[in-house]
């Protein structure tokens, strides 16, 4: 069993998200530090990119501000690296296909595997061109995470078959960030997949900011994942935000192992 799949082995998972050297690496290392201790079962560390297409204004601004700051992937690396000694959770890099492409595909995933890192997920990739990454992720043993939206429909089978770790469910059309409310037949997505392939499970995202949004979405996949939310809290707490984060990460652990 791949290191993601554990996350998901003591009941509903929560998977947190934020954005690499926002407002600086230091405060992320914090930060990925208190989300673990806080009960996150995976944790998704952006690496900044110039145009991150998948990205809603809150999280494009969080990029703005790491890459301004100097971040570099290198940098990163280092920081993940660092935080092994910690940290035990599964850790997932999610950034863009040019990141990776202009590191080296080969010499990128070599480093994110001797730093640490489980799972690689790259919004930008269709299923279709999966072939440029996902071998090189299978020889270092990283899950190459594949993702389905509302409009996959046909090819959800198809995806869901050849999936790796978990299936990342993108709830809603359009880019991340925080919604109202979220309409998506969730429950048919879900149950496509599991048609296609039982054992494999699925983690929702995308809009999913309240602990009752959480719970809801938690009632018909394996996990919920959160960005947005933590983001905005970074956003308006900066180098201050380690406690902010840790009481939201808490109250969304909560709410999907209580609905």
């Amino acid at each position: 069993m791949s290191n993601t799949r554990h996350a998901f082995q003591n009941g509903k998972a929560f998977i947190a998200f934020l954005t690499c050297g926002d407002p600086d690496l230091e405060t992320t290392a914090a930060l990925v530090k208190e989300i673990a201790a806080s009960g996150a079962d995976l944790i998704e560390l952006g690496i900044p990119f110039s145009d991150p297409t998948a990205e809603g204004p809150v999280i494009q601004a969080a990029n703005v501000c790491a890459l301004r700051g100097g971040v570099t992937t290198d940098r990163i690396f280092d920081m993940v690296r660092s935080l092994r000694s910690e940290v035990t959770v599964p850790l997932a890099f999610m950034t863009y296909a040019n990141v990776v492409f202009s590191y080296g595909t080969e010499r990128f995933l070599q480093r994110a595997a001797e730093a640490g890192i489980d799972a690689l997920i790259l919004p930008d990739v269709p299923f279709e061109e999966k072939a440029d990454f996902a071998p090189a992720c299978e020889t270092h043993g990283i899950d190459f995470i594949s993702l389905i939206a509302p409009t996959s429909r046909e090819r959800i089978s198809m995806i869901a078959a050849e999936a790796k770790g978990f299936l990342y469910c993108v709830s809603s059309l359009g880019v991340t960030g925080m919604r109202g409310e979220i309409t998506t037949d969730i429950g048919e997505m879900v149950h496509q997949v599991r048609q296609a392939n039982p054992n494999l499970p699925c983690a929702i995202g995308f809009g999913i900011s309240t602990p009752d949004q959480a719970r809801q979405m938690a009632s018909y996949a394996d996990g919920v994942i959160v960005g947005s939310a933590i983001v905005r809290l970074i956003e308006q707490h900066g180098k201050n935000a380690v406690p902010a984060v840790g009481q939201l990460i808490r109250s969304m652990k909560d709410a999907i192992e209580k609905r």
